[in-house]
């Protein structure tokens, strides 16, 4: 939207409210995964990533919390603050920390959005990029429903194999 409108007024405004957002969020988990602690966390993720998240919380939570708030997606963000959560780091730390990280994160990708936006809204409504885009929705319907053929097939055939026998009773 930035990109669109190219105002920096409407850029600090988008970014301002990614940012309540992103810190309501962190609130609503926080308020679940501090009650529930690490048993509740161990039923969130998955152990090999559990493990790694509890040892950067736990050896450095506001590096942890700041590194995880600017990072880009695939980086993991929302495992970081139910771990500071159920790990009971302060919840006025947590809030500040993240809030801080993603105002700057949500302003600098809107500079670049008033920087190169046009040029890049201009490319992405091209034919080509469109008919390459169209190209991808079409195979990746395609995949899903192979896939979803796939596993209904797979789930019948576990359902309806027959139960085996019981062994007659030992005389």
């Amino acid at each position: 939207m930035s990109a669109r409108y190219h105002s920096w007024g409407k850029m600090l405004y988008y970014s301002g409210m990614s940012t309540i957002g992103s810190v309501l969020g962190c609130l609503l988990v926080d308020f679940l995964l501090r009650k529930a602690g690490e048993k509740g966390l161990e039923h969130h993720l998955p152990k090999k990533r559990l493990d790694y998240v509890r040892k950067k919380v736990e050896k450095n939570a506001a590096w942890a919390l700041i590194v995880a708030s600017i990072a880009p997606p695939p980086f993991p963000f929302t495992p970081f603050v139910m771990a500071a959560a159920a790990l009971q780091y302060p919840r006025h730390k947590m809030l500040e920390l993240v809030g801080v990280a993603r105002m700057v994160r949500f302003t600098v990708l809107g500079i670049l959005a008033l920087e190169f936006g046009k040029r890049i809204l201009s490319w992405a409504e091209s034919g080509t990029v469109q008919g390459v885009l169209v190209g991808l929705i079409v195979l990746c319907t395609i995949g899903s429903v192979i896939s979803v053929v796939g596993w209904i097939k797979r789930s019948r055939k576990a359902g309806s194999s027959p139960a085996q026998p019981e062994p007659a009773p030992a005389r």
